[in-house]
């Protein structure tokens, strides 16, 4: 077969090494470092010779993913959410399980039915449907996620008294080109210039290994949020951060326990007490709101109690839920992150004691159940403690700001970041079928060319 030449690079708005950039850091203001969680978002800036992770508003360090229309205004983050049970049609979340995708997609027709908002097609485009002031009005995912991105940028704005245009945004390894073109267009419709897209894990792993000395270690990072699964293997050594191999669920998360939890409670609630919530949309949202209090609460003790007063026509729902049938209810979805895990260290040719740290990032891995099963695969390992799971990410994008803006120095010049692309790239060719220019972890930038 004649192919015309070909160039297919993987750098569009994958990550770069970190120590490439040194002559335009100079030329850039300060730039904040912000993960876009499908549940919560975080936020932090390179300041003073350290990462400061910014407390919102309320004095939150990290802030919900949650947008609402009112018929006055336009409420972002815990505002959003504290509002959600009374005006459910018109408050968005998990808009990051929508973003870069198309609406045909089926992880988008399972999610449809499960979110209290409307979700219709814009040439086969997810759009979200609410009421505004009488009318109903759409907006892209990206716009959703922009009013996130803004609801940051103001926080970190406030704590530094500047204003801010650039930024590091974080996406999960495993989302595909469409999906970080998505989540970068996002960033500028928010006004801010997205100076890099990084992978969440590789910032994760910045952040537990920036101030490692020694020799070369062997990392595991197993990245478990709100709605996506990452798991990347990289070795760091004395700064230089190399992605052996990378791998995930870009819909598998905390939601995913809370929607069986949900399940569990609505069936229990139909045959003990003959009530059906399941087409009740501010019922669903209230019991959403307790489940997922209840399985956080679930991590430190054995077993919480649910208790909604007036859940559907003066129905209080007042139920126990042990740890052992939260377990019980999510165990497949639990079981389910050890193939991604076995598949890097295959892919990275490496063997289980072979792994000198396991690094857990993201609030569901706070879960025990999952805490074990990992340690169960490496053969007791016990995970690292050393990092707050729910704002590494973000100081590790904070640290890359900092590295771009200068405002790094000393403590930031050594790093070197080598990622890789994670998903195949090609080209179609006579008959519709893909022919593989560049195979997933390939490190980038790179460029292949075809004749």
């Amino acid at each position: 077969m004649k192919f015309t030449k070909l160039v297919l690079g993987a750098v569009t708005a994958l990550a770069f090494p970190f120590g490439a950039f040194a002559d335009e850091a100079e030329k850039i203001e300060t730039v904040i470092g912000i993960d876009l969680g499908t549940t919560y978002s975080c936020v932090g800036v390179f300041k003073n010779g350290k990462v400061e992770i910014i407390a919102n508003d309320q004095g939150n360090r990290i802030t919900p993913s949650y947008v609402a229309f009112t018929d006055g205004e336009r409420l972002v983050g815990d505002a959003a959410k504290n509002q959600a049970t009374i005006n459910p049609e018109n408050t968005v979340f998990d808009v990051k399980r929508l973003i870069g995708r198309k609406y045909s997609d089926k992880s988008v027709q399972a999610d449809k039915k499960l979110v209290p908002y409307g979700i219709v097609s814009d040439k086969d485009k997810p759009v979200v449907q609410v009421q505004q002031e009488g009318k109903k009005v759409t907006f892209a995912p990206e716009e959703i996620s922009a009013m996130i991105l803004q609801k940051m940028k103001l926080t970190a704005e406030i704590f530094l008294g500047k204003d801010i245009n650039n930024a590091v945004v974080t996406v999960p390894a495993y989302f595909n080109d469409a999906q970080r073109q998505a989540t970068k267009d996002a960033g500028t419709i928010s006004g801010m210039k997205v100076e890099r897209i990084i992978n969440e894990p590789t910032a994760a792993a910045i952040a537990y290994g920036m101030d490692k000395k020694g020799g070369e270690s062997n990392v595991l990072v197993f990245d478990l949020g709100g709605g996506t699964f990452d798991v990347t293997l990289l070795t760091i050594d004395n700064g230089v951060f190399e992605v052996l191999a990378t791998n995930g669920d870009t819909h598998l998360g905390g939601e995913d326990f809370d929607q069986r939890v949900m399940q569990f409670f609505i069936k229990m609630m139909k045959k003990k007490n003959d009530v059906d919530i399941s087409k009740n949309k501010r019922s669903l949202q209230k019991l959403r709101q307790e489940v997922e209090r209840v399985k956080r609460a679930l991590s430190s003790q054995n077993q919480a109690r649910v208790e909604i007063e007036n859940l559907a026509d003066g129905f209080d729902f007042s139920e126990t839920l042990t740890r052992a049938r939260f377990e019980e209810l999510n165990n497949d979805l639990f079981k389910k992150t050890l193939g991604p895990v076995g598949k890097v260290m295959e892919d990275a040719d490496l063997e289980k004691d072979e792994v000198d740290e396991i690094v857990l990032v993201g609030g569901s891995t706070r879960i025990p159940k999952v805490q074990q099963l990992i340690a169960d695969f490496f053969g007791g390992k016990e995970p690292s403690t050393g990092i707050n799971p729910d704002e590494a990410v973000a100081y590790g994008a904070a640290v890359q700001g900092g590295i771009l803006s200068g405002e790094g120095g000393d403590s930031t010049k050594d790093i070197l970041l080598l990622d890789v692309t994670p998903l195949s790239q090609g080209i179609e060719t006579v008959g519709g079928v893909m022919t593989k220019l560049i195979t997933r972890n390939t490190v980038i930038p790179t460029k292949k060319s075809r004749k």
